[in-house]
């Protein structure tokens, strides 16, 4: 008898157990939130107008607009390993955004991670980082939302998430254990490398991207002082986010001057930004001052390779170019670039300046994770619309080569000239395209449909 009684009793312990989690959940948010004693003039044209800049620096448009929709409304899906959840509506709209919000309710979300209901947020809102940010750029984020954006009246969206995993209290014990309340903490006395660092770390959240992601989706360092792993390189959305430390593979060959031009262009001489940094330059980079960008840049030179990865590749001399010039394709790779990527990025894979990127010596090219390259080239992509340049050039897709031809393209292009790669498989191609078909699609993804089935090419030849 005392045998049988132990599954109920270790059942209600359980159950008690989950009640008492339960209940702590609910409490905890309160223990994050604050009460200011700023009183916010929403109607003043300055504070309006900082809290522009401030919003733009935050890049709150990217992740709370759709391709088609209306600005901060929303809907954007992002996806998850457990399924797709949705950006909310932060428009000043009273029934579905934030027009009820108080400062201190705007503050408390954008900072602490906490809704006007004291729910918890899911950790997609970069708040780790924006709790960085001090209570008087937060107040002028709040006149701007409140007074210079259109309110939108559109629902918001429910998570995909399945049901234990949509649940918002747990998320308030991940909250106490990866995002501790933290400061600022300049790491120098030069006031040009300090407001560098307070925009990577803080607004700009570089981190969400550029940092790799722990167990428990958390980003497993939030600044160089917590580790050398800060920055150095993630998977996000399918793209490679490389590392922006100084490592080979990195920044290490980048200037402060290049920097400062892609951030404010989205492209160099050489290079061009694709996937979600599009998106940042598009949205948010290209508005900041010359000052704010030379900061990043500057703060961006003085962080040390990772290590472990930086390593010495031997000497390769570049043989490609000549083959290619003579009409010499040895391989099936060299058919297919010759047949459908030698027009823009050239025989010698330099590309056209500011038009073309070029291939040879591009990290994102040779880099050990080869998901850019493979994603472009399935789905093409388009350069951010600034007005330092004439026109945003597109790269189309390539989706109706068959998994073996772009298996084969994209080993050429890591290969060959100078670059050195690890190679891929067509089953790295099928994981891509799979993942590609669930994955939404942003402004700086679409590009123009000039691919040609291959069959009607030479290639198949």
């Amino acid at each position: 008898m005392k045998n049988k009684k132990w599954p109920l009793i270790i059942l209600i312990i359980g159950i008690i157990g989950l009640v008492i989690a339960f209940i702590i959940g609910q409490l905890l948010p309160n223990m994050r939130t604050s009460t200011s004693n700023i009183e916010v003039d929403i109607t003043d044209p300055a504070l309006i107008k900082k809290g522009a800049y401030i919003a733009r620096t935050a890049d709150c448009v990217a992740c709370h607009t759709t391709l088609d929709g209306e600005t901060y409304a929303g809907g954007l899906p992002m996806l998850t390993p457990l399924g797709a959840i949705y950006s909310t509506n932060i428009t000043p709209d009273k029934d579905t955004g934030i027009g009820n919000y108080s400062f201190d309710d705007f503050k408390n979300a954008v900072k602490h991670g906490v809704r006007h209901d004291n729910k918890a947020l899911y950790p997609a809102m970069p708040y780790p980082s924006y709790q960085l940010m001090p209570d008087e750029d937060v107040a002028a984020m709040y006149a701007f939302f409140m007074s210079d954006v259109k309110p939108v009246q559109q629902a918001n969206l429910k998570s995909e998430l399945p049901p234990v995993a949509n649940w918002r209290w747990p998320l308030a014990y991940w909250q106490v254990l990866f995002d501790r309340k933290r400061e600022f903490v300049p790491e120098t006395d030069d006031a040009l490398l300090t407001r560098g660092q307070y925009l990577i770390e803080g607004p700009g959240h570089c981190g969400s991207c550029h940092t790799s992601r722990g167990i428990g989706f958390q980003e497993v360092a939030l600044s160089n002082a917590d580790s050398n792993k800060y920055l150095s390189g993630a998977v996000i959305d399918g793209w490679r986010a490389k590392s922006i430390r100084g490592e080979h593979r990195g920044l290490g060959t980048w200037t402060v001057a290049e920097l400062n031009d892609f951030f404010k262009t989205g492209r160099t001489d050489t290079t061009a930004a694709f996937g979600a940094m599009a998106e940042v330059v598009e949205h948010s980079t290209q508005y900041m001052t010359d000052n704010d960008i030379n900061a990043m840049s500057s703060y961006l030179k003085t962080l040390s390779p990772t290590p472990n990865k930086e390593e010495t590749l031997p000497n390769k001399a570049d043989t490609t170019t000549q083959k290619l010039l003579d009409g010499n394709y040895d391989s099936r790779g060299a058919i297919l670039y010759a047949e459908y990527c030698q027009v823009c990025h050239r025989a010698d894979g330099q590309g056209v300046a500011r038009i073309f990127p070029a291939l040879d010596g591009n990290s994102a090219v040779y880099s050990k994770n080869a998901d850019s390259v493979l994603q472009i080239t399935l789905s093409g992509g388009r350069m951010p619309k600034t007005p330092y340049d004439r026109m945003a050039f597109t790269m189309p897709e390539f989706s109706n080569l068959s998994d073996a031809d772009v298996a084969e393209v994209v080993n050429y292009v890591r290969n060959s000239w100078t670059n050195q790669a690890p190679k891929i498989d067509v089953n790295d191609v099928v994981k891509m395209r799979a993942f590609l078909a669930k994955k939404p699609k942003t402004s700086t993804d679409i590009a123009p449909d000039l691919s040609i089935d291959a069959a009607e090419k030479g290639a198949n030849q």
